[in-house]
């Protein structure tokens, strides 16, 4: 039997498990001072058995390379019934005591008890990580959501550790020595409240502090802590996250009408993390990318505080209320996505946040809900290896988006009303979506059977166009949005439905300022596939009309021919963020369907954003323009288009004002897209300073971005990159440097790099950036013979690795630069044959296959 299916856990397994016990409690004793790669693990667990289950068997999860030894009862249990994953446990009591000792195994793949070791002072740094099935690989437990228990941990580590767990950490004892002669220390945390085991958590190292404290809602004061790494905490702005979380706490506790439900809230910043961050009761553990140590865009400032408010929203919805099984993923995901984007735009000074949300969360979900592997909102989640892929934009921004569609539906007051209720009714405890709805039916006075129907449980994006006629005086005679269903290419007949909207149309007309702004608003209900925007007639047919103004449906939009072409040479015109932005999106949309081409989008792109100010949308247009130029624009094109872009935004780089957030985000898309002698001589010159660039901040991180354009441009090479590291002996310095060595365009560089990846000998993040300098070339020829490679190695490294390596290595070393029909083949070829077998690889190759396709028809537009 493979790792997957070993670690597997399928809903109908967690639904006899649950109906057959109830557990009260754990006690979890771990001892960190072993030498080696493991640490010792004991857990005992109380738990009762149902009458029926009396006499019969179940099983806990314990993930190790080692047998432990396991006793139920008092009695003993046989060693042979462990597999490295599941113990076989019984005969059952009706009141059960199991211990389960053994060693387990550290971690560096980012999932379970990770560990790090810093190279600037080599000391060891630990956390967890455990959503979704990963809490077995620290201590024995019954690995699924709905069978929440208190957890009491004790924790043996050296005594000069920070150790943070979700309570609050308690004065240690003396525990003696290690191997090494270093003074230990125990600590016993008190029990948690009712809880889930994947929200657990334990964070311990040489951590260095800082600390404050608030006030909640019903008079208690909540200690605050922000955590990081000794070598950089000098640049962690813990003002500025507890500024932050002062405004969630107040925002989230008047939301839900339900106080801060834990006694205490520490944020750590962690090395080597996978996701954004992790909503461990108490205990969040963040990306440590958010402690900037040089400038960064300001869009990444502003990321980093939606993600603070993200994971704050989770502490009601998620952690105090539950879901019964992970088809209620969005349950957590997409109702903290919502709200943490509404309470940074009403609370905090981010008050464009909605603006962000179109750029970045939308265009995520738009993409996602036309890839073959599509599925609704509400996903029938069959087993843990379909929940580990289903972390997609349809789980997030999806969700977030049609929450957004039902606030307008109903109503805010009506809909927070809902959710007050259900948190009430539903606190420590488990639910499922209908739970949710019966509230906000009753908040609302509204039926929400068949919304619930047409928006949660059926995949795929309708569109929706604007049909106009006028009269010779130039007034309207006739408005009317026209819906169609999503394309039923990859979805099923059930999806292909015309969904209701509420939605807003504006009408723009250019002032005396030569701006376009809104001069009037209709919102109405959109049903069907032809809807009459009545108010309209007889009114002035201005410049623009924009559906979906906004943003309060989810819909893709096309706009009537008069209006685009108006918006199409004025968008640096529209006064406002967001419908600037609705436009930036359709144009996108259009281009990635295929209906203009990719060379347009990329001109359109080049003309306007110099005149853009919101820095989250600088950042996503730059991004789709380096899709548009390396995919979507014909092969005979794409070099002289690429090098038509990089000296326009050299000529961008130079208007942008001195030390501007705009300066810095075309400087950085210059290094990507220098191609030409010219260029690199240019992107050689700012690196080494003797090209001005007045204001920019030349941090260490930015040297590192220029060196990798020049590494993989010919223009510097293994002495270059050695001497960069050299000055930074961080391990963000080794990270940059394992990618810059991964781009060195030769043979030799590229056969080293992929068989680091195939050997699987690196950590998480260094395998992430491995295969980002594999993929950076200039000629996608250099490494055009390693596509046959992957389609015939990938299944091997999927089936060895951990679900987060696995997952990484197929994503990213998807061959993306061949982009040809006859890769779409083999992977389609590849999808066949392993779909039965092997669900989640078949749907990233699926999803990367998709994208091709959508490129090759982009380059015949």
């Amino acid at each position: 039997m493979s790792t997957a299916a070993r670690l597997n856990i399928t809903r109908e397994e967690a639904a006899e498990r649950a109906a057959a016990v109830e557990v009260q409690s754990y006690d979890v004793a771990l001892d960190l001072t072993l030498p080696g790669d493991r640490f010792d693990s004991v857990s005992t667990v109380r738990f009762t058995a149902a009458d029926a289950a009396v006499g019969t068997y179940t099983w806990i999860d314990f993930v190790s390379t080692q047998t432990p030894t396991v006793t139920l009862n008092g009695q003993e249990l046989d060693s042979a019934d462990y597999d490295g994953a599941r113990v076989k446990v019984g005969p059952l009591a009706a009141e059960n005591e199991l211990v389960v000792a053994g060693e387990a195994d550290y971690m560096t793949t980012g999932e379970g008890l990770h560990r790090f070791i810093d190279p600037v002072d080599d000391e060891v740094y630990l956390y967890t990580q455990f959503e979704v099935p990963d809490s077995r690989r620290m201590f024995a437990v019954f690995e699924q959501p709905d069978l929440k228990a208190t957890f009491a941990f004790t924790v043996t580590a050296r005594a000069d550790w920070a150790v943070v767990s979700n309570q609050p950490t308690p004065e240690p004892t003396a525990a003696g020595t290690d191997a090494d002669g270093r003074e230990t220390a125990t600590w016993a945390f008190s029990p948690t409240p009712r809880i889930a085991s994947y929200i657990t958590a334990l964070v311990a190292g040489p951590y260095k502090s800082t600390h404050s404290e608030l006030t909640s809602a019903d008079g208690r004061t909540i200690p605050l802590g922000v955590f990081c790494r000794a070598s950089l905490f000098e640049h962690l702005d813990a003002d500025n996250i507890f500024d932050l979380t002062r405004q969630g706490f107040e925002f989230f506790e008047a939301q839900y009408g339900h106080p801060y439900p834990f006694e205490k809230y520490d944020q750590l910043f962690v090395p080597e993390f996978n996701a954004g961050a992790m909503e461990n009761a108490g205990c969040v553990t963040f990306l440590e990318n958010y402690v900037f140590r040089s400038t960064v865009p300001e869009a990444m400032v502003e990321r980093r505080a939606i993600t603070v408010l993200h994971e704050l929203a989770h502490m009601w919805f998620g952690d105090l209320v539950t879901m019964r099984w992970w088809n209620d993923l969005w349950l957590n995901e997409s109702f903290a996505e919502f709200m943490s984007t509404l309470a940074a735009a009403e609370n905090t000074k981010y008050t464009g946040a909605w603006t962000t949300f179109n750029s970045m969360e939308k265009s995520w979900a738009y993409r996602q809900d036309q890839l073959s592997s599509t599925h609704p909102i509400k996903a029938p989640i069959r087993d843990l290896d379909d929940v580990l892929v289903n972390f997609d934009g349809i789980t997030y921004a999806k969700g977030a988006s049609v929450l957004r569609q039902l606030v307008a539906w109903v109503g805010q007051e009506n809909f927070m009303a809902g959710v007050r209720a259900y948190i009430a009714k539903h606190a420590w405890t488990n639910t499922e979506l209908p739970d949710l709805m019966v509230e906000l039916e009753k908040a609302s006075g509204r039926d929400l059977s068949e919304w619930t129907a047409q928006w949660l449980e059926t995949s795929g994006v309708n569109t929706i166009a604007v049909e106009v006629e006028t009269d010779g005086s130039g007034a309207i005679t006739s408005l009317e949005l026209v819906q169609t269903a999503p394309d039923g290419s990859a979805l099923a007949p059930g999806d292909q439905v015309l969904r209701p909207h509420r939605m807003a149309v504006g009408f723009y007309d250019v002032d005396a300022e030569g701006k376009l702004t809104r001069v009037a608003r209709h919102e109405l209900d959109v049903a069907g596939e032809r809807t009459s925007v009545a108010d309209a007639i007889g009114s002035r047919r201005p410049a623009v009309i924009l559906p979906n103004d906004d943003d309060l449906a989810y819909a893709k939009i096309r706009l009537d021919t008069e209006s685009w072409a108006v918006a199409a040479t004025g968008l640096k015109d529209v006064a406002e963020s967001l419908p600037r932005t609705l436009l930036w999106s359709c144009a996108w949309d259009t281009a990635r369907d295929g209906e203009a081409s990719g060379r347009w989008f990329a001109d359109l792109v080049l003309a306007n954003i110099g005149h853009e100010k919101d820095s989250s949308v600088v950042q996503t247009l730059l991004r789709q323009l380096a899709t548009a130029l390396g995919q979507y624009v014909p092969e005979d094109e794409a070099a002289e288009a690429r090098a038509a872009a990089a000296d326009r935004l050299w000529e961008l780089v130079q208007a942008a004002e001195a030390g501007s957030d705009s300066q810095l985000q075309f400087v950085k898309a210059l290094a990507l897209h220098a191609r030409t002698d010219a260029q690199l001589d240019t992107v050689a010159g700012i690196h080494d300073g003797s090209v001005e660039v007045p204001g920019l901040d030349l941090s260490t991180d930015l040297k590192w971005e220029l060196l990798t354009s020049l590494v993989a441009g010919g223009r510097a090479g293994e002495a270059e990159i050695a001497a960069a590291e050299a000055e930074d002996p961080t391990a963000t310095g080794a990270l940059a440097a394992a990618q810059a060595r991964a781009a060195v365009p030769t043979a030799e560089a590229k056969a080293e790099a992929w068989k680091q990846v195939v050997d699987g000998s690196l950590s998480n993040t260094t395998q992430r950036q491995v295969l980002l300098g594999f993929q950076r070339v200039n000629d996608p020829a250099l490494i055009a013979e390693y596509a046959e490679k992957y389609f015939e190695g990938i299944e091997g490294v999927w089936n060895s690795r951990s679900h987060e390596m696995a997952e990484t290595a197929a994503t990213l070393g998807f061959p993306s630069s061949q982009v040809s029909q006859q890769t779409c083949d083999r992977a389609t070829a590849l999808v066949d044959a392993i779909k039965g077998s092997n669900a989640g690889l078949a749907r990233v190759v699926a999803e990367c296959r998709d994208d091709m396709a959508r490129a090759l028809k982009a380059r015949q537009a």
